[in-house]
């Protein structure tokens, strides 16, 4: 076994050259990494190891979603949607009023009131049931398990809008996950300002269209006699004067599936589409709207009040305003991937300056240099040249850990460098396994090719057997933990796949050229 073909040997080789060189970006300097990556096409190594939050220092923030408002605004969505309903089907229903998070409806003298609410509420939801309370009174609601998938799909598309607003501020790798049922962790590595994190996400880019009331004018305004279905909002181009907004939605931003910047006849505007069933709300809107505005409102705000010419019946429209092409592009970006379902609310923040950050990078780095040398200096101690073949082999399995690190530009925490350090103890472990073989093969009289063969033959099941244990144990780490349970068993993976290499071929390949040159009667361990 320990004679290998030509080819295997280039295959080593040539793997072990590739961490090398892949895992050489890391000890560069700055301005050499800035000019070499500048150099060099994308696919040559160039790329570093991401520092977590412990190492590079950076912002820390725990956001809660408010959820309780999704199922409001759903709610009188959906009372909007019955209402619509029954006044197609000509239906009369005595009262439609949301109440939290359901939709409490009397149904009157008509026979199909009960059938007409049922199937509106099967045209919006499939999860929504309809319960009967009192005689001639019903509860249009989510079903427990219907909310549970709602509330995780707020919370998964929450993430993935956070996520992409911070990517587009520049930053690698940060850090999102939930946390509970309603809580959303956010690390953001090298930001030091927590600030400009919460602006960032404080714009929720909630769009919706409502109807403009018409009946409150400047005097109503100035006596304060406004209805309660009415919300006075302040026009965006026009700080000082507001619009009378009814609180009803005709139809929400969660209907909203693209929105794109706008180039007709030299005006520069943002485009948007809805689904199927938001855009049969805002066609019936807009068929009863015709001559009169409907409101565009982002974030509580009025960006827009058009007024209806004709019928909208293909779920698209423009927004139209005083844009450069920059802020149309902004609005079209927050609108397609930013559109916030839910507010976000900031529960805790804190940050990690970068000189804390360094002193966790030199400490880090002292541990594992001592951890190396004391390994490599006792496999040399404990067996002359075979272990100064392992000390060797250990050198590129870091860089190997290191090489795929970069390639795969994981993120690096203090846990991880933990996980290295315990790679490099496993390492060592598997030589010492075919070197005590060799040592044990040799005193029962065997010859060295004969005694180096049986060595790599019989400890190779204790090999894998013992890395494939490490391995599971990393995998459901990795699988069922977080944060830097995570960092560390993403290190421990790729640390057992490379000690295997480095322990089973490459010191195969040393000890293999050895004996070919030197040819040696006996071997001493």
């Amino acid at each position: 076994m320990v004679l290998l073909p030509r080819w295997k040997i280039v295959v080593i080789l040539l793997v072990s050259f590739l961490g090398l060189a892949y895992a050489a970006p890391n000890i560069l300097g700055a301005e050499t990494l800035s000019a070499w990556q500048k150099a060099v096409p994308s696919w040559l190594p160039g790329k570093t190891i991401n520092l977590g939050l412990d190492l590079r220092g950076g912002s820390h923030l725990l956001l809660k979603v408010d959820l309780v408002e999704v199922t409001r605004s759903r709610a009188r969505g959906l009372s909007q949607a019955i209402r619509q309903e029954a006044r197609d089907a000509k239906v009369r229903l005595a009262s439609i009023n949301a109440v939290g998070d359901s939709v409490a409806v009397t149904l009157g003298d008509d026979p199909k009131a009960l059938e007409t609410v049922q199937k509106s509420a099967r045209d919006f939801d499939a999860a929504l049931e309809v319960v009967e309370t009192d005689s001639g009174k019903v509860m249009v609601r989510l079903t427990e398990k219907g909310e549970k998938s709602l509330m995780d799909r707020v919370i998964a598309q929450t993430i993935e809008v956070v996520r992409r607003r911070v990517d587009e501020t520049g930053t690698t790798e940060p850090i999102i996950q939930r946390q509970g049922d309603d809580r959303i962790v956010l690390q953001v590595p090298g930001e030091q300002d927590p600030a400009r994190l919460k602006n960032l996400l404080s714009r929720t880019a909630r769009l919706s269209f409502h109807a403009v009331d018409l009946s409150v004018g400047p005097v109503e305004q100035a006596t304060g006699k406004i209805p309660s279905s009415v919300r006075m909002l302040p026009m965006v181009d026009k700080e000082n004067q507001k619009l009378p907004v009814r609180i009803e939605e005709i139809v929400g931003g969660d209907s909203l599936v693209d929105s794109q910047t706008s180039f007709e006849n030299a005006d520069i505007g943002v485009t948007f589409r809805f689904d199927n069933a938001g855009g049969k709300r805002f066609g019936e809107a807009t068929k009863i709207n015709v001559g009169k505005p409907i409101a565009i409102v982002l974030d509580g705000k009025v960006i827009s009040a058009p007024v209806v010419r004709e019928p909208i019946l293909g779920g698209r429209g423009v927004i139209s305003g005083d844009y450069t092409a920059q802020e149309a592009g902004d609005l079209a970006l927050l609108l397609r991937s930013g559109a916030l379902p839910a507010s976000l609310t900031v529960v805790e923040e804190r940050s990690v300056g970068p000189s804390l950050g360094a002193d966790s990078v030199a400490a880090g780095r002292t541990s594992s240099l001592m951890a190396t040398v004391i390994v490599m200096v006792f496999m040399i101690l404990g067996y002359g040249l075979f272990g100064i073949f392992a000390a060797v082999a250990l050198g590129v399995n870091i860089a190997l850990i290191f090489a795929i690190m970069s390639a795969l530009q994981a993120t690096l925490s203090l846990p991880g460098i933990a996980g290295i350090v315990l790679t490099i103890g496993m390492a060592v472990d598997s030589n010492v396994l075919v070197f005590e073989r060799i040592r044990d093969e040799i005193r029962n009289g065997r010859t060295p090719i004969a005694a180096i063969d049986a060595g790599y033959n019989r400890a190779l099941t204790a090999i894998v057997d013992s890395n494939l244990t490490t391995l599971i144990s990393a995998l459901f780490l990795f699988s069922f933990g977080a944060g830097p349970v995570r960092g560390f068993a993403v290190t421990l993976v790729i640390g057992t796949v490379t000690s295997l290499f480095s322990a089973i071929m490459l010191t195969r390949v040393f000890v293999l050229a050895w004996y070919r040159k030197t040819r040696p009667t006996q071997i001493i361990l």
